[in-house]
């Protein structure tokens, strides 16, 4: 986390958030949910260290409607700046699979297992649970399958417009995630469907697991938000809005 705070003052940015994962279907070797004292306890240690950077607090929920006991401990453990909700797992077949692993199972039929993703991610949207902003919202597109046809968003329209209406209902922040500036999830496409079902408001984040990929894809995805009819607020922290 200190290497990530250098990092930030490296390239300028005023402020950085540690939004760490809160997962408990635990479908990776040697994964494991996050230590949220341990969290905060490093988070003050970072304060005390970086006295010009403002670094806020933030966990990544993933699957909260199905953890709704782990994630209400997690969320009363102290003050959180950022409360993201996302998806990574479905259930194929009676297992759990992240979509990372789609393409390593054989005889997964890929299409209906990125339909099935989108089902679970509205169902989450949908459950009330307590967070602010919609993370990486096409995560399967991150591990297309070679071989198959180009990912395009229009081939899940359906899905990811009820999803969009959902969250612009219920006044979610759409995240477009750089994933480390590989990919943009979402892309253009995704964003001015957002503005169409009337969400208000964008941000965005590097998703960077190292200290070296902070803010990575940063200038691209700000051009392709305001390109989808979203303003930068005068406050560099502020969200994007319509």
């Amino acid at each position: 986390m200190e290497r990530s705070c250098e990092r930030a003052i490296e390239v300028g940015l005023p402020a950085i958030a540690f939004t760490e994962h809160a997962d408990w279907a635990l479908v990776h070797e040697g994964q494991h949910s996050v230590d949220i004292a341990g969290y905060f306890d490093a988070i003050e240690r970072c304060r005390a260290k970086f006295k010009d950077l403002r670094i806020l607090t933030g966990v990544e929920l993933g699957e909260p409607h199905w953890y709704p006991r782990e994630t209400a401990e997690v969320l009363a453990a102290g003050p959180l700046d950022q409360v993201h909700g996302s998806i990574h797992c479905v259930r194929l077949g009676g297992r759990l699979v992240d979509a990372s692993q789609f393409r390593e199972r054989p005889g997964i039929d890929f299409h209906e297992a990125v339909r099935e993703y989108f089902h679970e991610t509205l169902a989450m949207v949908e459950s009330g649970q307590p967070f602010e902003t919609l993370a990486h919202l096409d995560y399967p597109k991150r591990y297309w399958l070679d071989g198959l046809a180009p990912y395009r968003e229009e081939d899940y329209e359906a899905e990811i417009r009820a999803i969009l209406v959902a969250a612009a209902r219920t006044g979610r922040v759409l995240e477009v995630n750089t994933t480390r500036g590989h990919t943009l999830c979402p892309d253009i496409t995704v964003v001015r469907w957002w503005r169409e079902v009337g969400g208000q408001a964008v941000q965005y984040g590097s998703d960077a697991h190292e200290p070296d990929k902070v803010a990575e894809g940063f200038k691209l995805a700000t051009q392709m938000v305001e390109a989808a009819g979203f303003k930068p607020a005068s406050d560099p922290m502020a969200l994007w809005r319509r």
